[in-house]
C-alpha cells in the first residue's frame, strides 16, 4: 500500500507539473513525509499537507485543488447533502480516488488496468471490507469489521482538538513559559517548555433506530457504538421504535455479537414498527437534561421512516438541538443518490440536523471522525 500510494503521488506531481505548476523531487519528498504525520483517511489533512510539503502558491490553488480532486477525489460529509456516487446502486463507490475510493486510474484517462501490472493501486480485503454495505454483510463480516470498528473507535476517542495546554519532551516551543522559568534560574534559559495539543475525550449521545425497516443496518451500527462506548466511556447509548430504551446499564465486556444478540432479545419491539416522534419526545422528557450538555454532540441513526406524530418529532428535536452542541443524523439510505428525504419524519427533523450523512458501511462512519472531533 505504502509503495502505490508514493507511486500515485509522484503520478500526482507529474500532473502538477503538466499544469504549470513548480513541484521539485524534493517537494515530493516532502509531501510523502507530511503524509506520514496525518490521518490519510482524512481528505482535508491530506489537501493541506500537500498543499504546504509542494509550496502551493495562492495563484496556483485553485488548478492544485482541481487536480487533487481528480486524484485524490471524494468528499466528507456535509451539512444537509447527499453524497455525489458514480451510479445509483447503494453503497456504490466513490468517485476516481486512491485513498476514498474508486479505481486509481484519474491519471490515466479512466483505462482499466492491466492485470499484474503493478501500474495502479489495488484493494485488499480490508478496504473491501470497509466498503461493503451493511446489508450485504454476513454475521461473519460483523466479526471480521470487530478490529476495525475498535480502530476506529480508538481514532474517535484519541482525537486532539485545538487547544494546546503544557506537554513534557515533543510539542511546539512555548517561549513565554521558557523565560517565566528562566526567572527562577537566572535568566539562564536551561530547557524549552513545551505545549501541545489537548487530548479531549468526546462525549455522545447515541439514539439508534432498532424497527424492522433498519434491521439490515441496526446491528452493525450498534456494534460501531459498542465499540464508541468502550474508547470513550463518556457516551450514552439508547434504542427506540415503537418505545424508547436506555441501553447503556446493559452494555458489559466481551465480543460485540454477543452483547448484539442480548440486546436484541432485550429490547422491546426489535424490528417492529417505530415512534420516532414519540421516542424523541420521550427521551426528552426523561433524559435530555441529565445527558446532554453544550459539549455533547447528539447522533440518531435512523431511516426517518415514521407515520407518528410530526408536531412531537419537531418538539424534541428543538429541544434536542438547543441543548447540544451539535446534532447529527445519520441515515443509511442516503447512501442511493436517488433518495431524497420526502418521508414526513424526515421532513420534520431536518431543521434541526447540523450535519444529515450517510451511515451504510464502516468507510461512510470514518468520516464522522472529523465531524465529532471536540
Amino acid at each position: 500500500m505504502a509503495r502505490d500510494l508514493v507511486t500515485h503521488l509522484a503520478r500526482f506531481a507529474g500532473a502538477l507539473r503538466a499544469g504549470g505548476i513548480r513541484v521539485g523531487l524534493s517537494d515530493e519528498v516532502d509531501g510523502v513525509s507530511a503524509l506520514t504525520l496525518v490521518d490519510i483517511a482524512d481528505r482535508g489533512e491530506v489537501l493541506s499537507a500537500l498543499r504546504t510539503a509542494f509550496k502551493i502558491r495562492p495563484p496556483d490553488r485553485g488548478a492544485f485543488e482541481a487536480l487533487f480532486d481528480r486524484f485524490w477525489g471524494g468528499e466528507g460529509p456535509r451539512p444537509i447533502r447527499r453524497e455525489r456516487r458514480t451510479s445509483g446502486l447503494p453503497g456504490a463507490p466513490r468517485a476516481t480516488t486512491l485513498l476514498w475510493g474508486g479505481d486509481g486510474n484519474a491519471d490515466r484517462g479512466g483505462g482499466e488496468p492491466e492485470p499484474g501490472s503493478g501500474e495502479a493501486p489495488g484493494y485488499s480485503p480490508e478496504l473491501l471490507l470497509r466498503r461493503r454495505p451493511f446489508e450485504e454483510c454476513s454475521p461473519e463480516d460483523l466479526a471480521a469489521l470487530e478490529p476495525l470498528l475498535r480502530r476506529l473507535a480508538r481514532r474517535l476517542a484519541t482525537r486532539r482538538s485545538r487547544r494546546l495546554v503544557p506537554a513534557r519532551g515533543r510539542g511546539h516551543p512555548d517561549l513565554r513559559r521558557s523565560f517565566r522559568r528562566a526567572v527562577g534560574t537566572g535568566g539562564e534559559l536551561l530547557a524549552l517548555a513545551r505545549r501541545d495539543r489537548a487530548l479531549e475525550w468526546p462525549r455522545l449521545v447515541v439514539l439508534c433506530d432498532t424497527s424492522g425497516s433498519m434491521d439490515p443496518f441496526s446491528r452493525f451500527l450498534l456494534a460501531f457504538v459498542l465499540s464508541v462506548k468502550r474508547a470513550a466511556r463518556r457516551t450514552e447509548l439508547f434504542a427506540f421504535n415503537t418505545a424508547l430504551t436506555r441501553l447503556t446499564p446493559w452494555l458489559s465486556p466481551g465480543q460485540v455479537g454477543r452483547t448484539l444478540e442480548r440486546l436484541a432479545a432485550g429490547v422491546p419491539d426489535w424490528s417492529g414498527g417505530t415512534r420516532i416522534g414519540e421516542s424523541l419526545a420521550q427521551f426528552a422528557a426523561e433524559y435530555l437534561e441529565s445527558t446532554v450538555g453544550a459539549g455533547t454532540a447528539v447522533l440518531i441513526l435512523s431511516d426517518g421512516l415514521d407515520r407518528g406524530d410530526t408536531a412531537l418529532l419537531t418538539a424534541a428535536m428543538r429541544a434536542i438541538h438547543a441543548r447540544a452542541r451539535m446534532l447529527i443524523w445519520l441515515n443509511p439510505l442516503l447512501a442511493d443518490p436517488r433518495y431524497e428525504p420526502t418521508a414526513r419524519g424526515m421532513q420534520a427533523a431536518l431543521p434541526f440536523v447540523d450535519h444529515f450523512c450517510p451511515a451504510h458501511n464502516l468507510e461512510s462512519l470514518e468520516r464522522l471522525i472529523p465531524l465529532l472531533g471536540v
